[in-house]
């Protein structure tokens, strides 16, 4: 998702005109680094280097492959030079294991969607506290948050806010948002999702008059 200058000028316009009609703070950011999943390395690597032995046995595998005196060695010495064998081989299949996944696609495709949302929901709300959303005098701050490379948008809305408007509205929300982005003009969506935004500010929170402009209004592309 690339935006121009004309872009971020839109979308900062939108969340200044949005916010002109309430007491509210709009902020709106786009993550484009890729996300890691350590976890899902970490379980694949460990369970195949677990299932190493038992496929070894049910392939006939045998250490004497590795050693060209397996037959002259001691039955004891043959044990550890086995178990170490089996060890190294472990051993390298999960360090292989882990960094294919970790360092590749691979990780994001092997993870389940519902885990990446829920990465994604976590650093929404990480941008949400960082960027000062909660801390608004009247707690109106709302987020719109899109992860490009998971594609996924959420709105965090605080707490005044998250009890008067119902969820459906920031589905619709979203849903103007992603139809946007679908349609290769992601500008459009922005503008249109911090128009829905706004409107539902301005409904419940109107302006005071000694409100403030207390977040900036602005595209924030991390």
């Amino acid at each position: 998702m690339l935006f121009s200058e004309a872009d971020r000028d839109r979308v900062g316009a939108a969340i200044a005109a949005a916010e002109a009609h309430t007491a509210g703070e709009i902020v709106v950011i786009v993550s484009g680094s890729p996300r890691r999943y350590p976890a899902t390395a970490l379980s694949i690597a460990a369970l195949a280097a677990l299932s190493l032995p038992f496929i070894a046995i049910v392939a006939g595998w045998s250490p004497a492959s590795l050693f060209p005196d397996w037959d002259a060695i001691d039955v004891a010495v043959r044990e550890q030079r086995g178990l170490e064998a089996v060890l190294a081989a472990q051993a390298v299949l999960f360090a292989g294991l882990l960094a294919l996944v970790h360092f590749t696609g691979l990780g994001r495709r092997l993870t389940p969607h519902g885990l990446r949302r829920d990465a994604v929901h976590r650093a929404a709300l990480i941008q949400f506290k960082a960027r000062g959303l909660e801390a608004t005098a009247g707690r109106t701050g709302v987020l719109i948050y899109v992860d490009e490379p998971e594609r996924i948008a959420e709105v965090i809305a605080d707490t005044a806010v998250y009890a008067k408007v119902t969820p459906d509205h920031w589905g619709r929300t979203i849903g103007a948002l992603t139809q946007g982005i679908a349609a290769g003009t992601p500008a459009d969506g922005m503008v249109a999702a911090i128009a829905l935004a706004g409107g539902v500010l301005a409904e419940h929170f109107p302006p005071a008059p000694d409100d403030v402009n207390e977040l900036p209004d602005r595209l924030i592309e991390i």
